[in-house]
C-alpha cells in the first residue's frame, strides 16, 4: 500500500505540472571567425586622426578620407548580415607618446577600450619631428621647395644638427620607456589585438640638404627599431614606414612642409593595417537558441511517471502471485 501510495504521488505531481510549460528553447553561445575586427580603436597623434585631409575638424575625426574611416566603411559593407561594426578614433592631434600615457591612465578610453578587438595605434612623430622642424626653421628652411643649400650657413646648420642631434637622442630614450608603458597599460584595459605603426620619413625627399635627410634617416630608423624591438611587451608592428620609403613626395603633403600623409598616403596605410588584421584574424560571439527541450519540471515529472509505473506493475504481479498462493 505504501508504494501505491508513492505511485499516486507521482501521478498527482504530474498532473499539477500539466499547466506548466513543456518545452523550453535554450539560449546559447556561438562563436564566429572573421578576417576583420567587429570593432576596433585608434589611438595616438595627428596621423591616426586626419590632420589635414579634407573634412578634417579636430572635434569631429568621421568626416575626412583618414584610414580609420576607409577602413571603417570597407568593414561595414564586408560584416553587414554577420555583425555590427563599430569604430572608435581617439587620436589627438600634437599627441606625443606621453599625452597617449596620460589618456590612457585617466580612464576616458576603459569602456571602449574594453570592448574592442583590435587597437591600432600611431605615435612617435610628436616626440622628434617636432624638434626637427624646429631646427629646419631656424636655418630658414619653412618650405620644401624654397630654400638653396648653398644659402645656408653651414655653421650654423652644424650647430643646430647638434643641438638637435642631443634633444632628439634624449626624445628617443624616453619614447621607449613609454611605448612600453602603453602597452603594458593597454594589456590591463583590452582583450583586443594592439597593433603600433611605424614611422615614415617625411624629410628624406629633402635631397638639396643631405645632413638633413641622413639626420632624419638615422633618428627615425631607430625609432622603428625600437618600436619592432619592443613589441615583446605584447602588440603586432604594422610597418607603414616600409610601403612609404621613398614616396614621402607622393604619398605626404612634404611639399608643403608638412610632413602628414596625404590621401593616398591615407589609402597606403589603410591597405598595410588591413593586411594586418587579416594576418590576425579576430572572432565575435552571439547568442542564438538552440533546439526546443523538456523542461526540467517534465523531465523531472516523465521519469518519475516512468518509475511509479513500474512500481505499480510490481505490485500488480505481487498481488498476483499472493493470490495464488492463497488459491493453493
Amino acid at each position: 500500500m505504501k508504494k501505491a501510495a508513492a505511485f499516486l504521488g507521482t501521478v498527482a505531481m504530474v498532473l499539477s505540472l500539466v499547466s506548466c510549460k513543456m518545452t523550453v528553447t535554450p539560449k546559447i553561445d556561438v562563436t564566429y571567425y572573421t578576417e576583420v575586427p567587429p570593432k576596433m580603436m585608434f589611438l595616438g597623434d595627428s596621423i591616426a586622426a586626419g590632420y589635414g585631409l579634407e573634412g578634417y575638424s579636430s572635434t569631429d575625426l568621421y568626416r575626412c578620407s583618414s584610414y580609420a574611416n576607409i577602413l571603417k566603411e570597407k568593414y561595414e559593407a564586408e560584416l553587414d548580415g554577420e555583425c555590427q561594426h563599430e569604430m572608435v578614433n581617439k587620436a589627438v592631434s600634437g599627441a606625443t607618446s606621453g599625452d597617449l600615457i596620460d589618456l590612457i591612465q585617466s580612464g576616458e578610453l576603459d569602456e571602449d577600450l574594453r570592448g574592442s578587438d583590435a587597437v591600432v595605434i600611431s605615435i612617435g612623430g610628436n616626440d622628434m619631428l617636432d624638434i626637427m622642424l624646429e631646427a629646419l626653421k631656424s636655418m630658414g628652411i619653412t618650405e620644401k621647395g624654397d630654400f638653396n643649400a648653398r644659402d645656408i650657413d653651414i655653421f650654423s646648420a652644424a650647430s643646430s644638427l647638434m643641438n638637435m642631434d642631443k634633444d632628439v637622442d634624449e626624445a628617443l630614450v624616453q619614447f621607449e620607456k613609454n611605448i612600453r608603458i602603453i602597452s603594458e597599460e593597454l594589456s590591463q584595459r583590452t582583450d583586443g589585438t594592439v597593433f603600433v605603426q611605424t614611422l615614415y620619413d617625411p624629410l628624406e625627399s629633402l635631397s638639396k640638404f643631405r645632413m638633413i635627410t641622413d639626420f632624419s634617416e638615422e633618428k627615425i630608423g631607430k625609432l622603428n627599431s625600437m618600436i619592432s624591438e619592443n613589441s615583446l611587451y605584447g602588440y603586432k608592428v604594422i610597418d607603414v614606414a616600409s610601403s612609404f620609403k621613398g614616396k614621402a613626395d607622393n604619398l605626404t603633403n612634404i611639399g608643403k612642409f608638412d610632413i602628414h600623409p596625404n590621401a593616398e598616403g591615407h589609402k597606403v596605410i589603410a591597405d598595410n593595417v588591413d593586411a594586418a588584421f587579416r594576418a590576425t584574424g579576430f572572432s565575435y560571439t552571439t547568442i542564438e537558441y538552440g533546439k526546443k527541450e523538456l523542461t526540467v519540471y517534465w523531465k523531472r515529472a516523465i521519469y518519475g511517471g516512468c518509475a511509479g509505473l513500474v512500481l505499480l506493475v510490481g505490485i500488480i504481479i505481487a498481488l498476483v502471485v499472493h493470490k495464488k498462493k492463497k488459491a493453493r
